[in-house]
């Protein structure tokens, strides 16, 4: 029991001392009123506005969102997420358009953090998600039949022609939206593995092109289409069962000649495992570095997201399903998000 319920206890019976206690319950109250507003005054966050800036991939919200809540409860003022491909948010990010991105890929989006100087013009410390994988993949079943293990393959007409959707001889690849680091990655290396006279790279709403692609492999036709984890296609369309990953000659990314993607067991699928960052503004981490520190020692695991994005992929996708998501996640955790929170208070003294 606090000092002042006692005391209020304590003043509640027949007194002689009723006026004394009426003087200390007064007293009491203006001392803690005061000790509340100077707490609610010593948030870092207070008066300060953030912009929070993510790519129109839906399934990226959640991380976003966790990262606001915990900027709100540092007392910053959040605005509503700005929606922007990668290359204009990285901008945004570094002229203070934009205060945050929750969803920095490296290597993968490297170009554009260079692009815009980053290492002057962004804040980037800490891992806030890792074993992020990506690459080509092509069903099990068409795998199987033709010995098919590497893209490289498909420089063969023959072999490229089994892929043809639209009738023009040429394998049809399900590709990146334009403006996502996959996208230039993937044309960087349909010349670099010799695949423009075989292959269709097709760009536009990833989201529109995989849901065909689905449609064609649930109708027992051949695919061949670019995918990532975290996201949902793999819990539909599960490698090693439904379809196979496929191996490139040698990697070759845009910016990173001397980049190596073979991974630990000698597999190389075009890009090294990349771990997801929460980027900022330079200049607002230097001014706030409660903000900052926070930044710095989130981290949620890879299976969360997976987990989360999946709900969305079964129904749970509008934007109060995405919300409550995050805010549960949140109490699950909530030893952890409110050590995130001390340590930013901390950082901020």
């Amino acid at each position: 029991m606090s000092f002042i319920s006692h005391l209020f206890k304590f003043c509640s019976k027949t007194s002689p001392y009723n006026m004394l206690c009426g003087a200390l319950l007064g007293a009491a109250l203006l001392v803690s009123g005061t000790g509340a507003y100077a707490q609610a005054q010593s948030l870092p966050g207070k008066g300060v506005t953030v912009q929070p800036i993510k790519s129109s991939v839906a399934e990226e919200t959640f991380q976003a969102l966790i990262v606001m809540r915990a900027l709100e409860k540092l007392g910053y003022t959040v605005q509503p997420m700005k929606i922007a491909e990668y290359n204009i948010s990285f901008q945004a990010l570094a002229n203070g358009d934009a205060t945050f991105m929750a969803t920095y890929w490296k290597p993968l989006h490297s170009n554009f953090y260079k692009g815009v100087d980053g290492d002057n013009t962004l804040y980037l410390e800490g891992v806030y998600s890792g074993n992020a994988l990506q690459g080509y993949l092509i069903d099990k079943a068409t795998a199987d039949k033709y010995h098919i293990t590497s893209i490289a393959q498909l420089q063969d007409p023959e072999i490229a022609k089994l892929f043809d959707s639209n009738g023009d001889g040429k394998a049809d690849l399900t590709g990146c939206t334009p403006g996502w680091g996959c996208q230039q990655a993937i044309e960087y290396q349909m010349d670099a593995y010799k695949l423009r006279d075989t292959v269709n790279h097709n760009m536009g709403s990833y989201p529109a092109m995989i849901a065909d692609t689905i449609a064609r492999y649930r109708e027992g036709k051949p695919v061949l289409y670019f995918a990532w984890t975290p996201y949902w296609v793999s819990d539909v369309l599960v490698p090693g069962k439904d379809v196979v990953w496929l191996e490139v000659p040698f990697t070759a990314l845009p910016g990173e000649p001397d980049a190596d993607a073979t991974l630990p067991n000698g597999k190389n699928y075009g890009f090294p495992v990349n771990t997801q960052h929460i980027v900022a503004n330079k200049a607002f981490a230097q001014a706030n570095p409660a903000a900052a520190k926070l930044f710095a020692v989130m981290h949620i695991p890879v299976g969360d997201i997976n987990a989360q994005n999946l709900r969305m992929r079964d129904g749970e996708s509008s934007p109060a399903d995405i919300e409550r998501h995050a805010d549960a996640w949140i109490k699950a955790h909530q030893a952890t998000f409110d050590g995130w929170i001390e340590q930013a208070l901390k950082a901020a003294q």
